[in-house]
């Protein structure tokens, strides 16, 4: 089944293009079943390159998805229009009195601040904190993910001496989690990161285990089973161009950077770089929200009750 989201969204077009099936209110109302409801707080500085991309992956499931777009109430971001915003997106407070089968809350480019010095880390405090008693997963993203660890687990993350920055190869480290049903062994996952978030840091916290890693690029998943969050510290959402965009804006600001590695072909920056992890960010999404889907209450207002 298709996703649904407003009309005139400028994702909706692009998906449409991709012959992905998206639907209206109306028709969504004719089909007379429970839609999963998942919210996306994003906090990334070009939002509809990112509502995008989750949204191609929430539509690819064979599922009715209803996607609700949140922003910060305590934090105007400056970098997309209030037009945007105000027609396409709903404060925090505005939803908090609801319930979601599935949030994801994206990265931010606020990684190399301390947590307390982020503008709005206050509200994203309480916004994690919901997330136990409104929300049945929660999907948090790169620095979403570090946000989330500090929050509720006071771990640490530690600034590296360069920009990790590349599609870098992965292993599975747990073949029986279902949230890797499907995966290979081995697979290639883009990163891009300041920081890092460490796999010894976890070591003892009940209910975390780690799914994912890489020997240069470090820890990538991690599942909270107690507070019903997942970790995914990099970005299998990105697009085939992404990397290519963040390395150019970085080379035109004069910024001393290196291509990113294992990226493009023969480290070339003027060829085409191919998307080799398009498959597994499908089969992840898909995999999330399958397990969502199954164990969720059918009676949204019995989330987080249990």
């Amino acid at each position: 089944m298709p996703i649904k989201i407003p009309n005139d969204l400028p994702a909706r077009l692009e998906l449409e293009r991709e012959g992905m099936m998206v639907m209206s209110e109306a028709d969504a109302i004719r089909q007379d079943i429970r839609p999963m409801k998942i919210g996306l707080l994003n906090l990334m500085p070009q939002k509809q390159k990112t509502e995008t991309q989750l949204a191609r992956l929430i539509g690819a499931t064979p599922l009715q998805i209803e996607l609700t777009l949140v922003t910060t109430g305590s934090y105007v971001p400056s970098n997309v229009s209030a037009h945007h915003l105000s027609t396409f997106y709903r404060t925090w407070e505005d939803v908090a009195d609801e319930k979601f089968d599935g949030f994801i809350i994206t990265g931010a480019p606020v990684e190399t601040l301390p947590f307390e010095e982020v503008r709005y880390w206050q509200e994203l405090e309480r916004v994690i904190d919901w997330t136990l008693t409104n929300v049945h997963s929660t999907l948090d993203i790169c620095w979403g993910a570090q946000a989330a660890l500090h929050h509720f687990h006071r771990v640490p993350k530690h600034e590296l001496p360069s920009k990790m920055f590349g599609v870098f190869p992965h292993r599975v480290t747990d073949r029986t989690a279902n949230l890797l049903r499907g995966f290979s062994d081995e697979l290639a996952i883009p990163v891009s990161r300041h920081t890092e978030t460490r796999k010894e840091d976890l070591k003892g916290i009940d209910g975390v285990q780690v799914l994912i890693e890489s020997d240069e690029a470090g820890l990538c998943l991690a599942q909270d089973t107690a507070k019903r969050h997942i970790y995914m510290l990099n970005h299998l959402e990105y697009d085939a161009w992404t990397l290519r965009d963040e390395y150019q804006r970085d080379v035109d600001q004069g910024l001393s950077i290196a291509p990113p590695k294992y990226y493009f072909p023969d480290n070339d920056p003027t060829r085409d770089p191919p998307n080799t992890w398009r498959g597994h960010a499908h089969l992840f999404i898909a995999n999330w929200i399958n397990d969502t889907y199954q164990t969720t209450p059918f009676d949204p207002q019995d989330i987080g009750k249990v």
